[in-house]
């Protein structure tokens, strides 16, 4: 699970749009839900571009999918896109919130070509619901 910048101010970051859960409250709810699903799960979570970069490519290693949550890198990173595309390990795109019922902007999303597919607009549910799709994918599901 790689999350993106700002995510680390989960829980005080505009609570109106991402809500009251912290960070450490998504991992938790993941680790549960990974336990069920018999998975084990790594979390990082960066302000900075090249340390996801480095975790993606780290993940094409030792992972068999991953959940990110880009943040705003979702709409301007071609590095990120490139990463994306040269893994060749599943990766499932999660937002806390809908990008499409908010500002303008943020209907660009660079990764969208790239990701195997999306989660959105279910708050930190988004989280385990992308979880859920790395799995299947990470078990033959869809190709």
């Amino acid at each position: 699970m790689l999350s993106g910048p700002n995510l680390n101010l989960l829980g005080e970051r505009e609570p109106e749009v991402y809500g009251h859960h912290t960070l450490a409250d998504v991992e938790a709810m993941m680790r549960e839900r990974a336990e069920q699903l018999g998975v084990e799960v790594r979390f990082v979570q960066s302000n900075h571009e090249g340390v996801l970069l480095d975790e993606l490519h780290r993940a094409r290693l030792d992972c068999q999918a991953v959940v990110l949550n880009p943040g705003a890198f979702t709409h301007t990173s071609i590095a990120l896109r490139d990463a994306i595309a040269a893994v060749r390990i599943p990766v499932v795109e999660v937002h806390l919130s809908n990008v499409h019922a908010r500002e303008p902007f943020r209907r660009r999303m660079v990764l969208a070509p790239v990701v195997r597919g999306q989660v959105l607009g279910f708050g930190p549910y988004s989280y385990v619901l992308g979880l859920e799709a790395a799995v299947y994918l990470a078990r033959g599901g869809v190709r």
